[in-house]
């Protein structure tokens, strides 16, 4: 049966699952069988024993506060503000990257970073959500 996992507490090594047949089945730390520690709002895949707990409980998906965000730096927000406001250095800002926030902003001017942050835009939208925060976090 699949679910979702609606409390997990550590100190009791137990949690409570919803089932999709809308009850709560609850499951003790050794029958996880993930990789990491359970966590409200995971989508799990378990059985049931005859006394209505559950067994095997194996991890389908994790939970996602924003869909497709993994780090703490969103792309598509940083692409924006690279094709908008990229001669300025705004994105770099943004990134965290202040050296070349200012690097930009003293050379705006030549309008350089216009087509350097159009290039950055396209670079943006072109990489992964896992390797733009494993680069930019």
């Amino acid at each position: 049966m699949k679910g979702q996992i609606l409390d997990y507490s550590v100190q009791n090594n137990a949690g409570v699952i919803s089932g999709d047949d809308q009850r709560r089945y609850s499951f003790i730390g050794a029958e996880w069988r993930g990789q990491t520690v359970p966590s409200r709002g995971q989508i799990v895949d378990f059985e049931i024993d005859p006394s209505g707990q559950a067994l095997n409980v194996y991890v389908l998906s994790h939970p996602s506060a924003f869909s497709g965000q993994v780090g703490s730096k969103n792309r598509i927000v940083a692409a924006i503000l690279a094709f908008f406001l990229g001669g300025f250095g705004v994105h770099k800002f943004y990134l965290g990257q202040i050296g070349w926030g200012i690097v930009y902003l003293l050379f705006c001017w030549t309008f350089i970073p216009v087509f350097v942050a159009f290039i950055e835009f396209v670079i943006y939208l072109c990489t992964s959500d896992e390797d733009f925060a494993r680069k930019y976090g």
